[in-house]
């Protein structure tokens, strides 16, 4: 397939390839790929973000197990006319182009027509890109084909999983990601699932309240009666409990052990315990709405809970606070305490206004036996609630009834910042007055109680999540650095090997090449890096330090400057140029033959003796490269182009 891409090669056509393969192996990648971090942060998709950055880990980690294991040399028997480095199996550029093309298609673009024409694009860009590489003989049809293959699979089945379609919709309007679309199959769903369970026929389901609710989608379905009939739901799916578990794991690095934060492992636990402690609260005489019964739409994936709809109530935040609702709250408050319970989401969008009569809505937050310090925050949130709509020294004599100023003090000293819902925070800075400070004046001093709670929990949380992001961000942006020098692992020992074949490769006019014979003992390959124009190795030793020799093998070297000696290599012409002596030991050996020249940089350690050299000899040797052109005629029956073997394209 290769030699007949080549026979199609035209001047212009070479060009083309060319500039589309730096496009995609250099700087260009770079920017495309970062380019899509930085859309996928702007745009607030932060599960996105990270299922694209840990698919490009995983993806790293597969390919470079294919990468040591298959140390495929690039194509023989057809001219390579693009540069390229390391192995080329599976394609690094190719893989790099596809997993970012799936990225921007399943983080960015909107699932439907858009999305379906994204992929005709993508596919399109790696079309043409891959066909680039093989009109250049830099890579084989394979290795394009498992780049693209290995991308699609991680990129595509990871955000499949972790961030499907119908739990995670790329959108851009406006609303919270929590909020579930409930048209369609979905809505289908929900109307079958309350029939069946509940014996309720669905007429309509509308979202309501969807501002003040974060943790779930909130649902007015009106139902069959003889009247225009409602009852309130709360859906909630599988996202909604990774969203608490994010929620609770951020606050516990943030600001440590401030209650209960120990996350729910399922939807249907999630929704038995806002059941459970609805009914605590109607029997410990709360006004909350009255529960119907939980409706399962999809076995351990969606629940809804149904409960009772609060006709023609307003939220708090639209109602006039007289002195019956500040009562009414602050009594609701003191049967809280009396209970040991704590509701732990007392704000505006909580606290509805019906004829007259404060109600309590949303226990999914509710705790027993709450610590002292979260019963005084919520006092202090359902005391700033009332205050917004009136004034604070009216709440605090009203509570005065219900709470001992010492209580109501060290209510205030426990509540600042995160402490109080965002909702509310946002109604008391729209508001203007400083109403903390109104309420600490009003009430004895006492000190700040600090939120900050340190353990051992909190500390490794926050180690692991700090590595995890470092690693991830790391090998992200490296991966999208431009693919050029990759490093081999295959030793190049004197025999033929993929790893000479690859070095004869880079160096196609060099009559030999240097290798490794036998390692002395405290000698090891550290590493080595072939590329085109250059192949290099380099030797660690236990005594002369890391790097303690590097060979590299280019057409031609510079040997300005130093002495030409008796050679130990036939064929060769030797020449060395010491450049330190003391107090360590730094020598430039050069190899001169034809078509090629091999330099030695013996650089040793502090105090090494001169004579470490005479190891470093003994390791290294040359092989003929006419032994790899017949073993590649052989083995594959195709030429090693170059010296000793010419290629037709």
């Amino acid at each position: 397939m290769l030699l007949q891409i080549a026979r199609a090669r035209t001047p212009w056509l070479t060009h083309i390839a060319r500039a589309i393969k730096a496009a995609g192996s250099g700087w260009g990648i770079t920017v495309l790929g970062l380019g899509t971090v930085a859309a996928l942060m702007i745009f607030r998709r932060w599960r996105h973000l990270i299922v694209f950055l840990g698919s490009l880990f995983v993806l790293t980690e597969i390919a470079a197990l294919v990468y040591d294991n298959v140390a495929r040399p690039r194509p023989v028997g057809v001219s390579i006319i693009g540069g390229w480095g390391g192995y080329a199996t599976p394609s690094p550029p190719v893989m790099m182009v596809t997993i970012i093309f799936v990225g921007i298609t399943y983080g960015l673009v909107v699932a439907g027509r858009a999305r379906s024409l994204a992929k005709k694009i993508g596919f399109v860009v790696v079309a043409i890109f891959g066909l680039s590489r093989l009109y250049l003989a830099v890579d084989h049809p394979a290795d394009v084909l498992m780049g693209i293959v290995l991308s699609i699979a991680v990129g595509v089945l990871a955000f499949r999983i972790f961030t499907p379609n119908e739990v995670f919709p790329v959108a851009y309007r406006r609303g919270k990601t929590a909020h579930l679309d409930v048209t369609g199959r979905r809505g289908e769903a929900i109307r079958n699932a309350v029939r069946d369970q509940l014996g309720l026929t669905v007429m309509g389901a509308k979202p309501v309240g969807l501002e003040s609710s974060g943790g779930s989608t909130p649902l007015r379905l009106e139902v069959e009666g003889d009247a225009k009939t409602y009852v309130f739901a709360k859906l909630y799916a599988r996202s909604h409990v990774r969203a608490d578990r994010w929620y609770k794991m951020w606050r516990t690095i943030l600001y440590g052990t401030l209650e209960d934060e120990t996350p729910f492992q399922t939807v249907r636990r999630f929704v038995e315990y806002e059941d459970y402690m609805l009914r605590l609260l109607r029997d410990s005489g709360i006004p909350v709405p009255a529960p119907y019964g939980i409706v399962e739409i999809t076995p351990e994936r969606e629940y809804m809970m149904v409960m009772e709809f609060f006709q023609g109530a307003v939220e708090i935040g639209e109602a006039v606070v007289d002195d019956q609702i500040i009562d009414q709250g602050l009594d609701m408050l003191r049967k809280l305490w009396d209970s040991g319970v704590a509701h732990r989401d007392i704000k505006p969008g909580n606290l509805m206004v019906r004829d007259g009569k404060l109600l309590l809505i949303d226990a999914a937050f509710a705790q027993v036996r709450p610590s002292p310090w979260r019963q005084a925050v919520d006092l202090a949130n359902m005391m700033l609630v009332l205050a917004v709509r009136s004034d604070a020294e009216r709440v605090y004599n009203k509570a005065l009834k219900y709470f001992s100023p010492e209580e109501i003090a060290e209510a205030f000293a426990a509540t600042r910042g995160v402490a109080s819902p965002s909702q509310l925070r946002t109604f008391m800075k729209a508001d203007g007055r400083d109403l903390l400070r109104e309420f600490r004046a009003l009430a004895p001093t006492h000190r700040p109680i600090a939120i900050q709670r340190w353990s051992v929990r909190r500390v490794v949380t926050a180690v692991t999540t700090v590595l995890v992001i470092a690693l991830i961000s790391h090998v992200g942006i490296e991966a999208f650095l431009p693919v050029q020098n990759l490093a081999v692992s295959k030793p190049s020992e004197c025999l033929p090997s993929n790893t000479l074949i690859l070095a004869a490769q880079a160096v196609p006019s060099a009559a030999s090449l240097p290798c490794i014979a036998t390692l002395p003992s405290g000698w090891k390959l550290a590493g080595a890096i072939i590329t085109t124009g250059r192949a290099q190795f380099w030797l660690d030793s236990d005594r002369a330090g890391r790097r303690a020799v590097t060979v590299t093998l280019t057409d031609r070297c510079d040997v300005s400057g130093a002495e030409q000696v008796p050679s130990d290599e036939p064929g060769a012409t030797r020449y060395e140029k010491p450049l330190e002596l003391t107090p360590r030991l730094h020598v430039l050996r050069s190899y001169v033959f034809e078509g090629g020249c091999a330099t030695y940089s013996f650089d040793f350690a502090p105090g090494v003796p001169s004579s470490f050299i005479l190891d470093a000899d003994k390791a290294l040797s040359f092989i003929p490269r006419s032994m790899l052109v017949d073993y590649v005629e052989r083995h594959v029956g195709l030429a090693l182009c170059g010296r000793g073997a010419s290629c037709p394209v």
